[in-house]
């Protein structure tokens, strides 16, 4: 049980936030990044909803890609080949493969025990 979570979103600045079209039922559950469905606005809405509901017990990181691949993220590459973006939770990759509200939160409130 962790007392805080590190959420990483981890991608290229003019990447999608998933492999599915934003479209008007927003399944991700953000609606501040809609119509659009750009990383970068995924993850503005994830942490303005994340902050609302955790506070300080939750911080949220993005990664950019452009200019390089951090260690920690070429470990996950290396390891797992994952698709983009990446979804790590305390500098674990978690096989979500979309920002996404929901699995996202559910991640959280397990590594916190909640």
């Amino acid at each position: 049980m962790a007392e805080r979570v590190m959420v990483e979103i981890v991608g290229f600045s003019r990447s999608e936030c998933g492999p599915f079209p934003c479209d008007e039922n927003r399944t991700c559950g953000l609606d501040d990044c809609a119509p659009y469905g750009m990383l970068t606005a995924a993850f503005d809405a994830l942490k303005k909803r994340l902050a609302a509901e955790y506070g300080d017990r939750v911080e949220v990181r993005l990664t950019l890609l452009d200019d390089g691949v951090p260690d920690h993220v070429r470990e996950v590459v290396d390891r797992e080949s994952p698709p983009l973006p990446l979804v790590l939770i305390n500098n674990r990759w978690r096989p979500i493969g979309r920002v996404s509200y929901d699995p996202i939160r559910r991640e959280i409130d397990q590594t916190l025990g909640a």
